[in-house]
């Protein structure tokens, strides 16, 4: 018998064999399966012909030491949603429809219960964005990664019709910021929060004060996708531009769609921190350290003329989202540095 093979270094083909047949029967629950090809070498996807100018855009991201808490609560059947959101969040911003998404899984060992919680998850994230999930690749990384232990990335393209993206809505002084909910703190600064809880030796099954839920399951919350209300708020010209509030908060996420010559106004007194973000402040976080590194509640930041306000509450209401006005937007003097400026304090 050889010495050496590919099972006996740590890689079994058989499991991830296995593991395909366990995913084409959970993807079964995938509501848009346009060219699927689970198991193939690559997947195709048809565009649209009615889209006259087809214009595609894509977005790639993975969950960071989310991933981390996943394992330490042994809870994975959510990250995926996590995953495709960080991906689909990103494509909505430029207006375009997300079409499909594929997902990479790096392990130590591949352990199939788990990755299917994982797959789970992602094709639940896929279903809320109403997009294919095309396909993916699984690796097993003995002496890489702990057996344990795993990563993921995803990857998301959308189209937009190039002949309909002409109408550019200008923005302008008098413009209101708009807040839409997020669900926690989505998959940001958590390299932050687990400092906080080694260092203060956080208990994860301790119940969040001012709340009924436990820290770990808070802190677990997937990411809030937003594909269907902002399309829609596109398509309707309720809303200008919006944008993904991730790594960076609103510090650095607002001031990447607005020009140069426009000032964003942030009111902090129009903020109601949760009891998670008040907990994570509580914990000895500065106001500043909170903008720039959370959402601070606030997944997606649109900008609206004033009597689009209306229309904006009305056509959200069924996605029983709540918009919040948080600011407005002012011509920006030359001798100003910055165009964000925050007022009041959360």
């Amino acid at each position: 018998m050889s010495k050496y093979s590919y099972s006996k270094s740590g890689v079994s083909i058989d499991k991830g064999n296995q593991f395909v047949s366990e995913i084409k029967k959970i993807i079964k629950k995938n509501i848009k399966r346009k060219g699927q090809n689970i198991g193939g070498f690559a997947g195709l996807y048809p565009i649209n012909k009615n889209i006259k100018k087809p214009i595609l855009v894509a977005a790639t991201d993975g969950v960071g030491t989310k991933l981390e808490l996943a394992n330490q609560l042994d809870k994975h059947d959510t990250i995926g949603i996590d995953l495709v959101a960080m991906c689909v969040n990103d494509i909505i911003v430029t207006k375009a429809t997300p079409l499909f998404f594929l997902d990479y899984i790096a392990t130590g060992k591949l352990k199939i219960k788990k990755g299917r919680e994982i797959i789970k998850g992602i094709v639940k994230g896929c279903n809320e964005s109403n997009c294919t999930l095309l396909g993916g690749e699984t690796a097993e990384m003995p002496g890489f990664y702990s057996n344990d232990n795993y990563d993921l990335a995803g990857f998301s393209v959308g189209v937009l019709d190039g002949s309909k993206n002409k109408e550019s809505l200008n923005l302008s002084e008098g413009d209101l910021i708009v807040g839409l909910k997020s669900s926690g703190l989505h998959s940001n600064g958590y390299s932050l929060i687990r400092n906080i809880i080694k260092d203060k030796k956080i208990n994860l099954k301790k119940i969040l004060p001012g709340s009924s839920n436990t820290i770990g399951s808070q802190l677990l919350k997937p990411t809030k996708i937003y594909v269907l209300p902002i399309l829609e708020l596109f398509r309707k010209k309720i809303i200008k531009k919006c944008a993904h509030i991730t790594g960076g908060g609103i510090t650095e996420n607002l001031p990447r769609v607005l020009p140069k010559n426009i000032k964003a106004t942030i009111d902090l007194e129009s903020w109601k921190l949760s009891p998670l973000f008040l907990w994570i402040k509580n914990m000895g976080v500065s106001e500043k350290e909170m903008l720039k590194t959370f959402n601070c509640g606030y997944g997606m930041i649109v900008l609206i003329q004033k009597n689009k306000l209306i229309s904006l509450k009305k056509s959200l209401k069924k996605y029983k989202l709540n918009p919040t006005v948080i600011g407005y937007l002012s011509m920006k003097k030359k001798s100003e540095k910055g165009n964000i400026k925050f007022i009041g304090s959360l």
